[in-house]
């Protein structure tokens, strides 16, 4: 009898297998984990990939300091109930030692910063993978990246020596001091992502859904009115009915005026939107190449 695959399965399918690589090749892998979709898909896709055991890597936050409130509630409230090990690295602590300088000003933003002490971090726990939520379909960048992503001693990445991944074949062969980013779910869509939620029933933050919440217009971009979030003197804080299509540091990450209240109503949004996922990312648009900059840098 035959058996063919949904769409879904098989990208389910591919993703476990690029995390039982992982399990294989190397010797200290972590999930980066920031708390957005993503990073929850991997976590979840990670505990199909090894039950009915635990996930055998621990779970990495850098913790920005300027994080939602309900993205650490909900990170707090998965490590307990999957019963993982949580490493934080923290970009207070990298302020306060000396190692980053705060950014100052209107436009202000802890993101960048992150890339310090995510390197701080890796070296600190002798991390030799790390394993990323990105999708290619997200920015151009980031479209550049294989499922094993090579870093060099000093964690910066280059695009233009990439190794061949042809059948599936990865090569996380490294010298001492490199490490490599991995990206089980390269080839998914934000669709895919949010349909797979739905299939799977998957618990999301509720941030991801419409909800009621202070805030501001900013250069087109509406933004949490937060205590870390200097207002311009002619910016007005309101309250709007919004959600966020894509979670970070507060700083950066754009609101969507919305009526998603069900992962139902998110699916149909992103069907009919001609707006892409990371249009609300303030950091995207520093630059041209901000995202490219930062990953060579050693970002996510």
């Amino acid at each position: 009898m035959s058996y063919k695959l949904t769409h879904l399965k098989e990208l389910e399918a591919e993703s476990v297998y690029v995390l039982r690589e992982v399990a294989a090749q190397f010797e200290r892998p972590a999930i980066l984990f920031s708390g957005g979709k993503d990073s929850i898909v991997v976590t979840y896709l990670a505990c199909k990939a090894f039950y009915p055991a635990k996930i055998p890597f621990p779970l990495l936050h850098i913790d920005t300091g300027h994080n939602f409130k309900e993205t650490m509630a909900y990170r707090d409230a998965l490590v307990e109930k999957l019963g993982a090990r949580l490493v934080v690295g923290s970009v207070q602590e990298s302020i306060d030692s000396g190692r980053v300088k705060e950014e100052k000003g209107y436009n202000a933003s802890r993101n960048r910063l992150q890339t310090t002490t995510l390197l701080d971090t890796i070296e600190r726990y002798k991390f030799d993978a790390c394993v990323g939520g990105a999708r290619r379909d997200e920015e151009k960048a980031r479209a550049k990246e294989r499922f094993f992503s090579h870093r060099d001693e000093f964690g910066q990445w280059n695009p233009k020596n990439q190794r061949p991944e042809l059948w599936n074949i990865f090569n996380g062969k490294k010298h001492v001091g490199e490490h490599f980013r991995v990206f089980p779910i390269s080839n998914w869509t934000e669709m895919d992502v949010w349909q797979y939620i739905c299939q799977e029933r998957i618990e999301m933050p509720s941030l991801y859904f419409t909800h009621e919440r202070a805030c501001f217009l900013r250069d087109g971009q509406w933004l949490a009115a937060e205590p870390c979030m200097t207002l311009k003197p002619d910016e007005e804080v309101v309250v709007r009915q919004v959600r966020c299509r894509t979670i970070g540091d507060i700083s950066c990450t754009g609101l969507t005026v919305s009526a998603a209240h069900s992962v139902e109503d998110i699916i149909a949004e992103i069907a009919a939107t001609r707006v892409t996922e990371r249009g609300g990312r303030a950091d995207d648009k520093r630059s041209e190449t901000s995202m490219e900059d930062r990953k060579r840098e050693g970002y996510f």
